[in-house]
């Protein structure tokens, strides 16, 4: 009876909106938040000093104990390393050096690939330029043509000048058309998942002609701008992946340069050196966790969630993705507990790890805590859970949110959001779904799972999974602001009289 009256209550817009914002604590957000803000040394402590954050690795690691350390000195319980189960290897870059030597010499902008081996000493070989996208391009070289050679793949992006602004902040009328009639289709995680593996598979056939062939080091370019290029995984981190060639990735400038130099018939050669070390003797990872306990009887054992992924990409320090996010998630709890605030309900946060393979952090500890979207058998806690909110889309400060096609919250998200009028310009809310992070493996069992709306800055351009995503790149004007913005949600969720509403439950997805 009570579930279905729930359901029924659902159904009456405004159920749950007549409860007015406390100002006072409103009030005590803002001024911690703004004024008091603890943001950049959070943010610093992220980037620079824990260094690149491959899950597994010890940058990852670094910031996952100094997190929970932060987090018990802020008082909150239960902080720790919750493992989820197997990740895989870690990998971390020791040395890196590349350069062209003739027709000349130039030192080369690139990284060794991600999990990928060292080259074991110093390599000098000619270039051979090839192109292997396909089954049918990988037959090309199935020959011994490759033997002794350097391998260059150049990009097939165009690298030339842009005259649009690397910055950008969304404009109202681009807010406007954000607001769809009826939610984009919900993205599929599984035939995501599907994807990565049809990739990996593919790569770890090339991997196998060229080592079979006796190939020196592979060279990559990869799309990108004015020495500025996208990273990307090299090869499986599995416990039992075998382990790939030594393969770096390159600035396509540079990629451009040596492939027309071998396209205009001069040879071209390089000299490396990378040293990588792997880390398999613990192949288990976990998320960082911690709560403030909820104080009301009635609703202390339910949850609100907030968080983001604290794993990043290798060739920088992952500072928009996403320490950016979980520095505003912390941030966003020093606020709460530096207030003293008492919750009713407790709040949750979660560092994920494993975000850049395909959310295995947050899907495993869904799995684990709430339900198996395989199945869709659910565990108690299901019933206890409120809402998830996810910080993951760069530097820029919070503009609206994503009802993720759950229409229920509209009106009181309405609300909490004009209450900052303020500091979010034209605060705007769209039933459209996003993806691409982890609110989606709460959605994909039918919890409230939401992602804020937030301006671009220079994510699509200059920071998300790039050689230059560093500490520079935060604006920490934003980053308060999210924080504070983010600090007041979570806290008005755990004041509610009910949960927040929910979607119908999704069916079982197939494996």
């Amino acid at each position: 009876m009570k579930s279905t009256l729930y359901s029924l209550l659902l159904l009456c817009p405004g159920f749950v909106f007549a409860q007015e914002i406390d100002q006072a604590v409103l009030a005590k957000i803002r001024k911690e938040g703004l004024e008091n803000s603890k943001v950049q040394d959070i943010a610093h402590h992220l980037t620079d000093v824990s260094g690149p954050r491959l899950t597994n690795s010890p940058g990852f690691q670094r910031a996952a104990e100094w997190s929970v350390s932060e987090l018990k000195k802020w008082g909150l319980q239960k902080a720790e390393i919750q493992e989820w189960g197997e990740f895989g290897k870690g990998w971390q870059v020791e040395k890196s050096y590349l350069a062209m030597t003739k027709p000349y010499y130039m030192p080369l902008i690139g990284i060794p690939r991600a999990w990928t081996a060292g080259t074991q000493g110093p390599v000098t070989g000619e270039v051979a330029l090839v192109n292997i996208q396909t089954e049918e391009d990988l037959k090309k070289y199935a020959d011994g043509k490759l033997a002794g050679k350097i391998l260059l793949t150049r990009p097939n992006v165009d690298s030339g000048p842009t005259f649009k602004a690397d910055a950008t902040r969304y404009t109202a009328e681009e807010l406007d058309k954000m607001v769809p009639a009826v939610a984009s289709p919900t993205i599929n995680v599984p035939e995501q998942m599907e994807r990565l593996r049809v990739q990996r598979a593919f790569r770890a056939r090339v991997d196998s002609t060229m080592k079979a062939q006796n190939v020196k080091l592979e060279i990559v370019g990869r799309p990108g701008r004015e020495g500025t290029f996208f990273t990307s995984n090299g090869a499986s981190y599995r416990g039992d992946s075998p382990i790939a060639n030594p393969a770096f990735e390159i600035a396509p400038e540079h990629a451009g340069l040596i492939a027309r130099l071998i396209e205009s018939g001069i040879p071209v050669t390089l000299e490396a050196e990378s040293a990588t070390t792997f880390f398999d003797k613990k192949l288990t990872t976990g998320n960082v966790i911690a709560e403030i306990a909820g104080t009301d009887p009635k609703l202390k054992d339910e949850v609100v969630m907030l968080g983001g992924h604290l794993d990043s990409w290798h060739s920088a320090t992952g500072a928009t993705d996403n320490a950016a996010g979980c520095a505003v998630m912390l941030e966003a709890i020093r606020i709460l507990q530096t207030a003293g605030l008492k919750p009713k309900r407790t709040i949750r946060i979660a560092l994920w790890s494993g975000e850049e393979q395909g959310l295995h952090g947050s899907r495993n500890y869904v799995k684990n805590t709430f339900g198996d979207p395989q199945t869709m058998k659910l565990l108690p806690a299901h019933e206890k859970l409120s809402a998830y909110y996810n910080i993951d889309n760069g530097t820029g400060r919070i503009r609206g949110i994503y009802l993720q096609g759950n229409e229920g919250p509209r009106a009181i998200f309405e609300k909490w959001l004009a209450s900052f009028s303020d500091i979010i310009d034209h605060p705007t809310i769209t039933i459209r779904n996003t993806g691409g992070t982890d609110h989606q493996s709460f959605d994909a069992v039918g919890l409230p799972g939401f992602q804020f709306i937030q301006d671009g800055i220079e994510y699509g351009t200059r920071t998300h999974h790039t050689n230059m995503d560093t500490y520079e790149r935060l604006v920490m004007d934003d980053l308060k602001q999210m924080a504070t913005v983010v600090a007041a949600f979570v806290y008005n969720t755990a004041q509610l009289d009910q949960k927040i509403p929910r979607k119908e439950l999704p069916k079982p997805r197939a494996n």
